[in-house]
């Protein structure tokens, strides 16, 4: 089994992503040997993206550059809980074929974490039928591991 103290945070720009933040920062904020990735996975952009002219590399570049605020504002964040800058990593990763959950499962899996947190995305059911719920599929896909949703 998977180390818990290895948590992945998966965060977008969402008030519900910070809540999650804040959540870990205060549940683990003073333990020893914790370690914390924080993950923005993007979707690949929409079809009609490419008719202005635009590419994918530059795609990419914008959503590594708000994931550069994002990452900031969460490190202050679990900083202000005494968790240390050498305790915390990010990532920005686009998913690609696949779902964002499968992108953060696959991260997961390579890297030997035992936690994934998410703040829990206010969708309706019918949205949630229609488009999926990635907290619904970690918790459905992923393998011993915790995962924690955070409204």
């Amino acid at each position: 089994m998977s180390d818990w103290k290895r948590i992945i945070i998966a965060i977008d720009d969402s008030p519900r992503s910070i809540n999650a933040v804040e959540y870990v920062g205060s549940i683990v904020g003073h333990l020893a040997e914790v370690h914390l990735c924080l993950l923005h996975i993007y979707p690949e952009p929409p079809p009609d993206y490419y008719q202005s002219g635009a590419n994918l590399d530059g795609y990419k570049t914008e959503q590594e550059e708000r994931a550069k605020m994002l990452f900031a504002q969460a490190k202050k964040v679990l900083q202000g809980y005494g968790i240390g800058a050498h305790a915390i990593s990010s990532r920005c990763r686009i998913a690609g074929q696949q779902s964002i959950s499968a992108a953060i499962l696959e991260l997961q899996e390579l890297e030997n974490y035992g936690t994934i947190v998410v703040g829990k995305r206010g969708i309706s059911k019918a949205e949630e039928f229609l488009f999926g719920s990635i907290s619904n599929a970690l918790i459905h896909n992923g393998r011993d591991i915790a995962v924690w949703v955070i409204g």
